[in-house]
Order: C-alpha cells, then sequence, then structure tokens
C-alpha cells in the first residue's frame, strides 16, 4: 500500500487541521486554536499567542479559513526583531516536520498503512472529534502507537507486559549484600539555582560572605534545567538536601535498632552538587557545608561532596598520571575524561559519575565495598511501613540473593541481574499501601498535547506491571523467577560494582531527561555469549516520594524548564536509539511501553505539535497567570528546542553519533585505569601506592564534617 508524494502531503494538512479544527469546528485537541489568533492584538502575552496559533493553523494546510493569514503574519512578525526568533522557529517548524512524516510514510514498515486507517476514520466520524474515543485511539497509533489499545484492555496489557518481563533464575548470587553499611554506598546529586525571584540577598538564610558572588550569578543566562533545584537561601525546612540526609540517618538509626546495623556502623554517602547557572561552581561547597553545619548533625553519615572542582582534581591528580605511566597512545588523556568524569551540566552527566565514583572509591579507599545505591534526596525510606506491609526493613531489601543473580528471559536470553530497581509512592498515598502506583491510568476526553501524545498511559502500564509486581508462590515467586526492569526511578535503583566495571555502563551527557532510563541503554546488547545486564525488580523496596510535601515553591519555579526537557527527551532518545542499534525496531521491542514511547520515527513532530498545544492550553485559560505561562513556554520552548534540533542533526566530529563514541571510549579509559590500578597494588608497584595515598587525600578533602563525633 503506498501513497503519491502529494497524497502524503494532503494526508498531512488535514490530519493537523482535523487536530486543531478550523472556525466552525471542534478539533480534536479541544482547544479553540482559532480564538487564539488575533493579528490585532499585539500586547505582550498575545503576541506569543498568536505566532504560536499562526504556527499551528499554517501547519493545517491552505483549507483552513485561516490559513493565508495566519502564513502572512508569520512573515510579517519575523521582520520584528523582538520575535525574530520565534517566528524562526516555527517556520522552520513548517517545512521539518512535513518532510519527517513523508520519510515516515516513505521508510517505516506501517506508516503508511497508519496514515490510511486515521484517514478513514476521520472521513466516517460524524460529530465532535474531541470526544471520540476511537478516534483518539487512533491518532495515538499514528503518532504514540505505545498510548493506543491500553486504556481498553488494561488488566490484559498489564499480564502481557509482566508476562515479557519475566526472568527464570538459573543461579542466585551466592555472596548477596550482607551488610549494607559495611558493603553498599549511597549516592544522591545536590541540585542547585539562584535564589528565589524577588528576594533581597540580605533577606537570605545564607553567609554574608556569598552576597557579592551571588548579586553577579543572579545576572548570567541559565545553562541547565533540573526538576526542582535547592534554591540558595531557601529556608531548613524546604531545603532538600538537609531533608534527604537527615532521612537517610533516620534510616540507619532504626536499621541499628533492629539489629541490622551495628552501633558503629555508619553510611558512606557521595554527594554530587550540579547548578543551574556557572557562576554557582564556585559558592556551591562553601555554600552546602555552612548549610549542613547550620542543619545540625547527620549521626551515622559519612557524606562525602563533589562539585565539578574536585571531579577536575580526580581527573589532573590521580587518573591522567595514572595514564601516562600505565598506559601507551592515550592521545589527550585529560581532555577524553573531562568530557564524562564530572557533575556539573546535563541529567547524564553527573549520573554517570555517581555510579563511576563507587569503582573509584573500591579500589582507592575500601574493597569492601560491593554496592552502590542511588536515592532522590526528596525521596525517604518508610521504615515502619515497609515493616508492616513486606516484613522486611530497607536494609533486608537489599540483601537480595537475586542482586546478582543470573537467569534466562522469555526470549532465550541469557541476563546478569546486576542492578536493583524499587519503587515510589507519594506521600500523600502511603496511609493507604506501600503498593499505591504513583502513576495511575487518565481518563477521557484527552486534550491538548495528551491528544497526539501521552505519555502517562504507558507510564501507567508499567508503573503497575512492574513496580506494582509482587512475588507470590506458585507464580513469579522471587525465589525462581522474577521480572527485570526497563522503566526506572533516579533514586530507587542500584548497580553492584563488579557490573559496573565489567558492563561499564553510562548515559551520554547530552541526556538532560530519563537519565535514568538511558543508563540501561548503553549495555541493553551485549557482546556475543555475555549475558545482558538487567534490573532485577526488587518487591516491597519503596521510598516514600516527599517533594510537594516541601519542595513546592522549587517545583513551581522549575515547572517551564521541566516541560521543555520532555520534549527534548523525545528528540534525543529517538536519535540515541539510532547510535546504539541500526534496528531501532530491536532497541524498542526491548525497552517498550514506556521508555520506548520517546523513541519515534515522528520525534520533531512530536516535539513541536507538544510544545504548541501545550501553550495553546495555556492560553485558553481564564487564568491571567497561566496565560503568562503559555507565553513563557513558547519563549523557553522554541529557543530550547531550536538549539536541541541543531544537536541532534549535527553530523562530523561533533555529532551525537561520535560524541557517543568518545564518550564510550572515555569510560572504557577510565574503567581501564581503575583495573590496571588495582592489579599493580597487588603487586606492590610503588607509584600504584604513591596514586593510591593521593586519591585517600582527595577522598578525605571532599569530606564534609556533619557528625561532631566523627
Amino acid at each position: 500500500m503506498t501513497l503519491s508524494p502529494e497524497d502524503v502531503i494532503k494526508a498531512y494538512h488535514d490530519i493537523i487541521f482535523c487536530l486543531i479544527g478550523d472556525v466552525s469546528e471542534n478539533g480534536a485537541c479541544g482547544i479553540d486554536i482559532v480564538a487564539q489568533f488575533k493579528p490585532y492584538d499585539n500586547s505582550r502575552v498575545a503576541v506569543p499567542r498568536n505566532i504560536n496559533a499562526a504556527f499551528l493553523i499554517s501547519l493545517s494546510g491552505n483549507n483552513h479559513s485561516e490559513y493565508n493569514t495566519a502564513i502572512e503574519y508569520l512573515k510579517e512578525m519575523k521582520s520584528d526583531p523582538l520575535w525574530t526568533n520565534l517566528v524562526t522557529f516555527y517556520r522552520e517548524g513548517l517545512c521539518l516536520l512535513l518532510k519527517e512524516f513523508q520519510n515516515f510514510c516513505s521508510n517505516s514498515s506501517d506508516g503508511v498503512a497508519r496514515t490510511e486507517e486515521l484517514m478513514t476514520k476521520l472521513a466516517r466520524h460524524k460529530g465532535s472529534l474531541s470526544s471520540s474515543e476511537t478516534i483518539q485511539e487512533e491518532i495515538w497509533k499514528l503518532f504514540h502507537p505505545e498510548a493506543s489499545e491500553i486504556l481498553g484492555n488494561k488488566e490484559s496489557q498489564a499480564d502481557a507486559l509482566r508476562n515479557e518481563r519475566k526472568i527464570e533464575i538459573t543461579d542466585l548470587n551466592s555472596r548477596p549484600v550482607g551488610n549494607v553499611p559495611q558493603e553498599v554506598i549511597f549516592t544522591a546529586n545536590a541540585l542547585l539555582t539562584v535564589p528565589p525571584v524577588g528576594k533581597g540577598l540580605k533577606d537570605l538564610s545564607i553567609k554574608p560572605g556569598l552576597w557579592n558572588a551571588l548579586q553577579e550569578v543572579v545576572q548570567e543566562d541559565q545553562l541547565f534545567w533540573y526538576d526542582h533545584p535547592v534554591q540558595i537561601g531557601v529556608g531548613p525546612d524546604r531545603n532538600e538536601i538537609l531533608y534527604g540526609l537527615h532521612h537517610l540517618s533516620e534510616s540507619l538509626l532504626f536499621e541499628k535498632k533492629l539489629g541490622n546495623a551495628a552501633e558503629k556502623d555508619e553510611l558512606t554517602v557521595i554527594l554530587s552538587a550540579s547548578v543551574t547557572h556557572e557562576g554557582l561552581q564556585g559558592i556551591v561547597k562553601e555554600y552546602i557545608e555552612y548549610e549542613l553545619e547550620k542543619g545540625g548533625d547527620l549521626p551515622g553519615l559519612k557524606v562525602y561532596l563533589f562539585t565539578e572542582a574536585e571531579t577536575a582534581g580526580l581527573i589532573h591528580e590521580i587518573l591522567v598520571p595514572a595514564v601516562n605511566r600505565y598506559f601507551n597512545d592515550i592521545k589527550d588523556p585529560s581532555s577524553l575524561l573531562r568530557e564524562v568524569v564530572g557533575v556539573n551540566g546535563k541529567y547524564g552527566r553527573h549520573y554517570s559519575f555517581l555510579k563511576a565514583i563507587t569503582a573509584f572509591w573500591q579500589v582507592f579507599e575500601d574493597p569492601d565495598k560491593k554496592a552502590t545505591f542511588k536515592i532522590d534526596l526528596d525521596q525517604v525510606f518508610p521504615q515502619e511501613k515497609l515493616l508492616e506491609e513486606t516484613e522486611k526493613s530497607a536494609f533486608q531489601h537489599m540483601m537480595s540473593p537475586l542482586w546478582g543473580a543470573e537467569g534466562v528471559d522469555t526470549q532465550g536470553n541469557t541476563v546478569y541481574l546486576g542492578m536493583m530497581a524499587g519503587a515510589l509512592v507519594n506521600e500523600k498515598d502511603i496511609s493507604a499501601s506501600l503498593f499505591t502506583p504513583d502513576v495511575t491510568y487518565p481518563s477521557p476526553p484527552f486534550r491538548g498535547e495528551d491528544t497526539v501524545f501521552c505519555s502517562r498511559v504507558p507510564q501507567a502500564l508499567s508503573t503497575l506491571s512492574e513496580m506494582m509486581t509482587r512475588y507470590k508462590k506458585g507464580g513469579i515467586d522471587g525465589d525462581n523467577w522474577c521480572i527485570s526492569r526497563i522503566h526506572v526511578t533516579g533514586g530507587t535503583n542500584g548497580i553492584l560494582i563488579h557490573a559496573l566495571r565489567k558492563y561499564r555502563p553510562f548515559t551520554p551527557v547530552f541526556i538532560g531527561r530519563a537519565e535514568d532510563q538511558a543508563y540501561i541503554l548503553s549495555a541493553l546488547f551485549p557482546e556475543v555469549k555475555t549475558p545482558a545486564l538487567r534490573y532485577f525488580h526488587n518487591d516491597g523496596l519503596f521510598m516514600r516520594h516527599d517533594k510537594h510535601a516541601f519542595a513546592g515553591e522549587a517545583i513551581k519555579a522549575a515547572a517551564i524548564g521541566k516541560i521543555v526537557g520532555d520534549y527534548e527527551r523525545i528528540l534525543y532518545f529517538s536519535k540515541y536509539a539510532g547510535i546504539i542499534s541500526p534496528d531501532v525496531d530491536a532497541v524498542k521491542s526491548v525497552i517498550n511501553p514506556f521508555t520506548g514511547s520517546f523513541v519515534s520515527p515522528l520525534s520533531q513532530n512530536l516535539a513541536y505539535l507538544r510544545l504548541a498545544l501545550k501553550a495553546a492550553g495555556f492560553f485558553a485559560t481564564k487564568d491571567e497567570e497561566d496565560k503568562y505561562k503559555g507565553a513563557a513556554l513558547v519563549e523557553t520552548g522554541t529557543r530550547r528546542l531550536h538549539s536541541c534540533i541543531q544537536d541532534v542533526s549535527k553530523g562530523g566530529v561533533n555529532g551525537l553519533k561520535e560524541r557517543y563514541e568518545r564518550e564510550k571510549e572515555a569510560w572504557a579509559l577510565y574503567y581501564d585505569i581503575l583495573d590496571e590500578i588495582e592489579s599493580a597494588l597487588k603487586k606492590g608497584d610503588q607509584f600504584a601506592i604513591e596514586l593510591r595515598e593521593r586519591a585517600k587525600k582527595l577522598i578525605r578533602d571532599a569530606r564534609v564534617i556533619t557528625d561532631e563525633n566523627s
């Protein structure tokens, strides 16, 4: 079945036309886009609204009654210096999206069939498009197939996914984690940004010595965006760093009372610090140390803080000298290692570092360490609830012999369960049960961006099928069978250091969202005769997600950046999947439904349409604050997505594939260095011994004194 080039163009315009509607028709998106196009209104909020609406109207083709007016409006506004970049982004999109759709119909095995099926259903449909579940399903089948055929088949879809994830255990780990304080390194990332808007620096809860530096930093452009970074100067009750560490300390005390840890035991906690503005790098360590000092003791925690300065020291004082001593023909190892070893930048950078530093720790500081477990600082172990509902504490869950077990998946592939994943429960839901999913199915009708891409549908399926699975006798019992996980969260996951050093997984530094789910992709397909590295689902290991209980202001401040980051995620994941394997369908067959839904042959269409429809949703409300959010989203989103599209489209030495290969080479060098030094230390090599002393000093200097008895 084929469509002529002219038919493809017409089909695309007709689909967008039906999505947004015309003057007298209700489009499938459920928003009156035409009502938002008022060229005569040139107020500060109205102009980005008009440009956004004109883009959607122009994309729907010349059958739209406002098509010519919209085209002329975009042409006119392009000459206004204030709006040139925004209009340029949208005008470029008119060509980009159509070209991508044409390629989709030409190259995708079922692109034409999906297009024709939607067109047939649209032609036969009578009545409102926005209230039709049939039309909604067909739109998802075209733009977001991972969301289709789920809502009407929840139970069967959940059973099918759970069965796909089944692992038959062939060998349990004969030497699992037995002493969490002695064998597990806990890691977390502190995300920091400038003070809240409108707050005078002298009114902030910070050292006076930081005032001058902050005055300069707040004038800088923001470089990186995080979900809800700590705003420097907030009170201790809203400081996520203090919150997470205090609760981790309390969890250790709880374990001691149960006898799962000795009274003298301490947890090793490695904290990285990532910042949104470049100037914060110079003050972040002083700020965190001051806040921890003010916040009081953290009994039982040995906290080590790594900023970009400490990671630079690690490279130049330890790793590069080791390369120069033990390796030949490594060109410019400093530059190579700096690409990956660090904590500042997008999420992928610090996420990989917090895993990799534990292998460094094992070689140079403590060979008894055998695993690492990452927490997010807005998450806590609900110890009493864990005991009540699972009969195990957090530490007891980590001692599972499934962590490090071997098995066979449903395709007959051997797997090594060197990684572990738990689950989250929202603070507001935990009174009902630990096993209350933190993501639930949405209900129709769908509106705005959800009509083309609704990640919550496959996310809810994955949450219910994977994260909520409880092992029971007679089925998936946790002894002979378990399930593996693809969908994991940024905290509540761990990896054995043996697995880390053997498989060397990493998240590329260009990944700015879902770094946790990207981590396994670099090791998704193993070498021949090597078991595939996978997460095992640790049923009952929950952390309570408390972000809404104390970080509301930070969440609100970062909301627009988070929205745009989700659109960037589609662009980067779609490109990354093609880098991992030329067979993208094979990648998706492993990572569907949720993670895989961000890998799409229509990634640019999804990024543009989601942005425009999300903004239209803000503009459609009567709330003035929402209208300003719409304007902010359009201005921020177009700027960041323009840069992102350029990034994923690059070729040559700066292309994503080349950057990925360099990062892979850099991490291989990093782990080769550790292997070489470990071997040299066993032989009593004097240079290796001197490096170890340097490394120990670097680690000592990174220690943050948080307990007066330490």
